[in-house]
């Protein structure tokens, strides 16, 4: 409310840093809010809302009404934030670990604020009566109602029913309270509704009934700690999640120990790698958007509802695979490893393989199971129109790539085997892919770009295919078009890789000299130009292995 370029629903990020690496994802706005962003990631939702302030006396400075700049610390995603208020700078540092995250506030008060003279009563921390103002609102298993509090004398935990959420303080609370959120009327008014409220006595439940909590943090030294905590009470028991919170604030008691923590969520960068600030902030975003399981997100879901999109909190197999294959041709160039990465991505492509050997339109990147999509038509009853045909090529050319360089996960000669018989099945006699979805997910038709990433994968597999045969599955009957594959897979996909190059002549546009976008649903040739026809250069150095490329074609 308030802001004409806003939309209902959105979750603005336009600017602040993000936190995370370990599942959680926590967005630290240059404002000084923090938000969560990892529900795709974690399964918690976690923070929907915070505000952040400096009190002294009854009066109180929010951040978000500071002068501020922000930056990441070396190499790593621990955020400091600078906010010069009216009275003092306070300085902070936020780091998520795991499912924790920790925001340091050190404060320097002007000598005028704190006295100068000594006669507030104030030290070179400042007033004493000062404090950090921390107002959150959770949304545990995704509720804003039905919610309750547990109070402690550090901490306060919020509940509905399996996610339970924490917010702590190092240093205890001078104050802490509840409250309601905001109100029928109040959401209904034409002007926003100022958050957080002044204490009602009047509604005592609130104290309790409610995930929103303000609480007054004493400083010590000049320096107050914060963590919130987001935990399943199946994984996490209440003793338990208190004591890491106990030992997080132990342990990570300065700016150093934590930047050295965030540094361990990151793989580390020679300083003799090319183009080392690019690869180190490339990195970081990867290790931001990516869960525990290897599976990225397309970016934080700013649009959570679909008012202007389908969402971006997914993982797209296309662009997981892409990006995998990027990462595998890339480590050693830069001397950073990746291995581990490398092995989880081709872990969890094996695990969300479908029985016919394709991958679906999209997952949920924790676990991957099916997200909400569009593009499942291989799932439904009904013709298969409403499919991608490149996702599966994409990760089948990332799969022959990673065997290749040997990494070793269970099931990958059958999975290889089993999209091989999938690519099969979804290639016409003419050598190009049935009519399915493009990779902008708007059209229907024959595309080149989805012909491109059939060669790029038939043209793997014949590279790098050696010793694959059908007798990896565990049941062959089981899976569609296993029977039709020949004993010498890799002479057939170097067979099947050369249809497709031919086949690619059928979508030339002489005149324009250019390939089509795509063949239409009645026959014709829709001859714009498409980006996404650039994956034909490297879908012609995967043929070219195995082709070779003909000079007219060069």
């Amino acid at each position: 409310a308030g802001d004409g370029t806003r939309f209902p629903g959105e979750r603005r990020t336009v600017s602040g840093r993000f936190s995370g690496g370990d599942g959680r994802l926590v967005h630290v706005g240059d404002d000084g809010e923090l938000r969560d962003f990892g529900y795709p990631l974690t399964g918690r939702t976690g923070l929907v809302r915070s505000r952040i302030g400096l009190a002294v006396g009854d009066e109180v400075a929010w951040l978000d009404e500071a002068e501020t700049t922000q930056r990441y610390v070396g190499d790593t995603a621990l955020v400091e934030t600078v906010h010069e208020t009216p009275r003092a700078t306070v300085t902070r540092h936020d780091v998520t670990l795991g499912d924790a995250h920790l925001t340091r506030a050190s404060v320097e008060f002007g000598e005028e604020a704190s006295g100068g003279d000594g006669t507030t009563g104030g030290d070179a921390a400042g007033p004493e009566d000062a404090s950090l103002v921390v107002y959150a609102r959770f949304a545990p298993d995704g509720r804003d109602d039905r919610v309750g509090q547990l109070r402690y004398d550090d901490a306060v935990e919020v509940y509905h029913a399996d996610e339970h959420d924490f917010l702590a303080s190092a240093t205890g609370f001078a104050d802490l309270r509840g409250q309601l959120p905001a109100t029928f009327p109040e959401l209904l008014a034409d002007d926003p509704t100022d958050l957080p409220r002044d204490r009602d006595g009047d509604r005592y439940e609130e104290e309790r009934l409610s995930g929103e909590g303000i609480a007054d943090v004493p400083f010590a030294d000049g320096v107050a700690t914060v963590a919130t905590l987001l935990t399943d009470r199946a994984e996490t028991d209440r003793e338990a999640a208190r004591e890491r919170l106990d030992e997080l604030f132990a342990d990570l008691d300065s700016v150093d120990a934590l930047a050295d923590a965030a540094a361990d969520s990151l793989p580390a960068v020679p300083e003799s790698a090319p183009a080392r600030d690019s690869v180190v902030a490339d990195l970081r975003v990867l290790s931001l958007l990516s869960s525990p399981s290897g599976l990225r997100i397309a970016g934080p879901d700013f649009d959570p509802y679909y008012e202007h999109s389908g969402g971006y909190g997914y993982t797209w197999f296309r662009d997981d695979a892409e990006i995998s294959g990027f990462l595998l041709g890339a480590a050693d160039a830069v001397g950073v490893d990746l291995d581990d990465w490398h092995a989880r991505s081709a872990r969890m492509y094996v695990a969300t393989q479908r029985p016919d050997g394709s991958w679906p339109h999209r997952v949920w990147p924790r676990d991957g199971a099916l997200a909400p999509g569009w593009a499942n038509a291989r799932i439904e009853d009904g013709p298969d129109v409403d499919y991608q045909a490149d996702q599966t090529g994409s990760v089948v050319a990332y799969l022959a790539r990673a065997r290749a360089a040997g990494v070793d996960v269970d099931g990958l000669d059958a999975t290889l085997v089993a999209a091989l018989a999938g690519l099969d099945r979804t290639l016409e006699p003419d050598g190009r892919p049935v009519v399915c979805q493009n990779a902008w997910e708007d059209s229907a038709g024959r595309f080149t770009h989805t012909a491109a990433t059939f060669l790029e994968a038939y043209s793997e597999l014949g590279r790098r295919g050696e010793g694959l045969a059908v007798d990896a599955l565990d049941d062959p009957d089981a899976v569609p078009g296993a029977d039709a594959l020949p004993e010498d897979l890799v002479a057939h996909a170097r067979d099947r890789a050369r249809e497709v190059y031919d086949a690619l002549d059928d979508l030339w546009v002489p005149e324009r000299g250019c390939y089509a976008v795509r063949e239409t649903l009645d026959g014709g040739i829709d001859d714009r130009l498409d980006s996404a026809t650039l994956a034909l250069a490297a879908a012609h150095r995967s043929y070219d292995a195995v082709g070779p490329v003909d000079d007219e074609r060069l």
